[in-house]
């Protein structure tokens, strides 16, 4: 648009020229023949600039005309747009062939003219209308719909882990850390509180389930049992150290016996357990990469030594991001969801 304007202001400039050139010289057919125009074009010129000054020397440009005599009638087109839209993929020989089934006589140019104003004159250019017209549409799922994708969704099948209270829900896990020269291998038994994301953690050779048993019996219960405060679900995969017959399995007679209940997650469906999941890449991420650059350790004690000074500068020092977390240290969400439960006239058990 700027461009035509410059344009235009220029062969205006270009026509007053040759107006003043006519005046001094008093020839005209000289002038023209020197500015290029033609005597007749000078004299239009002259004309328009008498009559309307010097937006007459402007290019005028051409009004818009009435719609052709031969176009579709605004009902034509509406179902000329309604069918391309059920069936963006047809052409206009088709479209025109369909609706002389239903009694409406339109030619396939006439369709084309349609889709070329509409621009919908290919056809992605209609697939891409179809969406468009789609993508705010509010349509109703029905129950079985609902079912169905809660079903094979996992945005509905694995949801935030609903945690009511502190010690409401506790997950553990298993979490190979890797070799130690001359122990072997190197376990982590990890354990959180889902609500506060309070951590403990102690390492092992092994992972029996006696490990999963002292690591609760040990460092967990007393940390809970300090502040008044009952755990009432324990968390955790299939994996041996945690399932087997309750009347045998050390693991579950140990929740039997404190009465806490056991939850297990899905089958190959570690997501479901992400609380501890995510632990273990925090750890991964900042710790034992760390230190296993750092240090050489001889040791079982000297890694343990080191992992619980990171998780009291985790549990007491570095703010967490994770969900509700608002900045805050674990110990801070666990503190205030303590006195907050005492402050109702009971625990949180």
């Amino acid at each position: 648009m700027a461009t035509n304007k410059n344009v235009s202001q220029k062969a205006a400039r270009r026509k007053m020229s040759m107006l003043e050139l006519a005046e001094d010289l008093g020839n005209v057919s000289k002038a023209c023949k020197i500015m290029g125009y033609s005597r007749q074009q000078f004299y239009e010129i002259r004309r328009n600039y008498q009559t309307y000054g010097s937006q007459g020397l402007l290019d005028q440009l051409p009004e818009p005309r009435n719609p052709h005599p031969n176009r579709v009638s605004p009902e034509i087109e509406k179902e000329i747009m309604d069918y391309s839209l059920d069936f963006p993929t047809h052409g206009c020989l088709k479209v025109s062939q369909q609706l002389a089934l239903k009694g409406i006589n339109v030619s396939s140019g006439g369709v084309r003219g349609v889709w070329v104003r509409e621009k919908m004159e290919t056809k992605h250019q209609r697939l891409l209308r179809l969406e468009e017209k789609l993508k705010n549409k509010k349509f109703k799922l029905t129950d079985n719909q609902i079912k169905l994708l809660e079903r094979f969704n996992p945005e509905f099948r694995e949801r935030h882990i609903e945690t009511k209270h502190t010690g409401y829900l506790v997950s553990i896990d298993t979490f190979m850390v890797g070799h130690l020269k001359g122990i072997g291998k190197v376990y982590l038994q990890t354990v959180i509180d889902c609500h506060s994301r309070h951590v403990w953690g102690r390492l092992y050779t092994n992972k029996l389930p006696v490990t999963a048993v002292q690591v609760m019996n040990n460092d967990v219960l007393p940390f809970f049992e300090e502040y008044n405060v009952k755990v009432k679900n324990v968390l955790t995969d299939n994996g041996r150290e945690y399932c087997g017959r309750p009347d045998f399995h050390p693991f579950e007679l140990f929740l039997q016996l404190e009465d806490i209940k056991h939850r297990r997650t899905k089958v190959r469906r570690p997501q479901s357990n992400g609380f501890v999941e995510r632990m273990h890449r925090t750890l991964l991420d900042e710790h034992f990469r760390i230190k296993g650059r750092e240090k050489y350790y001889e040791s079982l004690s000297e890694m343990q030594e080191d992992l619980e000074k990171y998780l009291t500068y985790y549990n007491n020092e570095r703010a967490h991001q994770g969900r509700n977390m608002k900045g805050r240290t674990p110990f801070q969400v666990f503190i205030e969801e303590v006195e907050k439960e005492e402050g109702e006239g009971g625990t949180a058990a």
